[in-house]
């Protein structure tokens, strides 16, 4: 009979658990508050959506976008040992223990307990109290609670959310962690190629002073054309001085972000071949797609979705607040009230102590936890919706650049061509007595300053190449592990 009712009270209790409701409001996702549509760029440029078909940037493992091997070298060492990633990693890990203590509130914690107590006792006929002892040994569960309002649920379910949203956190700072690599790698190597150019436009500039200085000094020319030329000399020589002090930074950055000293194989960051911006093999290029794809493709809109789910649970179990708390207290085992007979037959003994606790005056303090719960899903709310319109307008700024910087760059190379014929030409007029040398150092001053702009065009199309695989989601994704027994391809 004891046993039946036993299995009749822990059938009812399972019942109950199991019907337990869940205060959690109904999750519906904001509505996006963007375009249905990229912008036009205008003047003519427009971004376009990409090849039909095409495979997504989200899709793209970034060993396949980055065709440069030092640069996918630098990303490998960068994924391995950047702290901020391994900081990222860290959290997850936290994150998933705090998941799991809040899942296992939902079960009963059993424990073996041996206690004992001593204390007076009922006093007798004549008045004597004695010594009253009591030795118990067995299993016990303490203050389990019966979750028939979805409180403990709730709970578990925002430390789910938070767990989720940390992974794609995770992922959100691989991207930044790629993309940051990869337009330092970029940075250096136009650091390297406007040393080069301005190196030699030193060279040129020094000859040229010391022509003037030779015809200055024998009567057939002015100190305004001298100090003219040694103007122009010195100017290099700043301009040399802030790229090396630029180029020192840029890998002071990049050592950074790859976590440990550039020696070896990763030391050497110049293109073999001394090869330009314009020759390197660094990516291919990405699809667009349509705005809505963000939402679903980018981590860090994810994350902000994931925190926004968390936000909501945390109402479920602000709401419970208000509902009576039903605990339970039970132990099973050995009682006796001399120690040595604790275990011998007839000691058994149980105990079973449900505890209800309603709320009847807690000074507000229930309905204010409710209040700040809504306010912080609202706060959830505008930051996902900020998320949005932040991914939109990095993938805009991105097409625009896609759309004019090319336009930009063709017209910069035949301007730089143009004043590569006009320096040659005024430094012949000037060499056969037609032209002053004034001309010959504005057409020096302005091959100089076009030359410049041109590599910076070219890094600055680069890194919006960089942006636009970024900012559209692509990144994280890893290659699929080959099949055990599957041949792989020799490159």
């Amino acid at each position: 009979m004891v046993n039946a009712a036993v299995h009749r009270l822990s059938a009812l209790c399972t019942a109950l658990l199991m019907a337990g409701c869940s205060m959690i409001p109904v999750y519906e996702r904001p509505a996006a508050p963007i375009a249905t549509d990229w912008p036009a760029t205008g003047g003519g440029f427009e971004p376009g959506p990409g090849s039909p078909g095409s495979k997504q940037a989200a899709d793209i493992e970034w060993q396949n976008f980055f065709s440069d091997a030092r640069l996918r070298q630098l990303i490998e060492t960068s994924l391995r040992n950047n702290r901020d990633l391994r900081v990222a990693v860290l959290n997850i890990e936290q994150a998933r223990a705090q998941f799991q203590i809040r899942r296992a509130d939902q079960f009963p914690t059993v424990g073996a307990a041996v206690s004992g107590a001593r204390q007076p006792g009922v006093p007798n006929a004549s008045g004597d109290r004695g010594i009253a002892s009591t030795y118990t040994a067995g299993l016990s569960l303490t203050a389990y609670e019966l979750d028939f309002f979805g409180r403990v649920s709730s709970l578990k379910e925002q430390a789910l959310a938070q767990y989720l949203a940390t992974e794609e956190g995770r992922k959100t700072a691989q991207i930044s962690l790629i993309a940051a690599v990869a337009s330092t790698y970029l940075s250096l190597l136009a650091d390297d190629e406007l040393l080069a150019i301005t190196q030699q436009t030193l060279a040129t500039r020094q000859e040229s002073f010391r022509l003037n200085k030779l015809r200055f000094d024998n009567g057939v020319s002015s100190e305004l054309d001298l100090r003219a030329s040694e103007s122009l000399t010195e100017a290099a020589r700043v301009t040399l001085a802030q790229l090396v002090r630029q180029r020192a930074l840029d890998v002071n950055a990049l050592t950074l972000l790859v976590g440990q000293p550039l020696i070896g194989d990763l030391a050497d960051l110049s293109l073999p071949g001394g090869k330009s911006l314009a020759s390197a093999p660094i990516m291919q290029d990405v699809p667009a797609g349509l705005p809505s794809d963000l939402i679903a493709r980018r981590p860090d809109v994810r994350q902000a979705e994931q925190q926004l789910l968390a936000a909501n649970a945390s109402i479920g179990a602000a709401r419970a607040n208000f509902f009576p708390r039903i605990s339970l207290t039970a132990s099973a085992g050995s009682a006796s009230s001399h120690l040595n007979d604790l275990f011998k037959s007839g000691s058994f003994g149980w105990t079973l102590a449900p505890q209800l606790l309603l709320p009847l005056f807690d000074a507000g303090r229930n309905q204010a936890g409710l209040a700040s719960a809504n306010a912080v899903r609202d706060i959830a709310v505008a930051q996902y919706e900020r998320s949005i319109q932040v991914s939109f307008r990095e993938v805009a700024d991105a097409l625009a650049g896609r759309a004019t910087l090319g336009e930009q760059l063709r017209a910069q190379q035949a301007q730089a061509n143009a004043e590569s014929v006009r320096f040659r030409l005024a430094d012949l007029r000037f060499r056969n007595g037609v032209a002053s040398s004034l001309d010959v150092l504005d057409a020096q001053r302005s091959l100089f300053t076009v030359q410049q702009s041109l590599v910076q065009t070219r890094l600055a199309q680069l890194q919006n190449q960089v942006a636009l695989y970024r900012a559209l989601g692509g990144g994280w994704t890893e290659p699929a592990a080959p099949v055990a027994g599957t041949p792989t391809s020799v490159p």
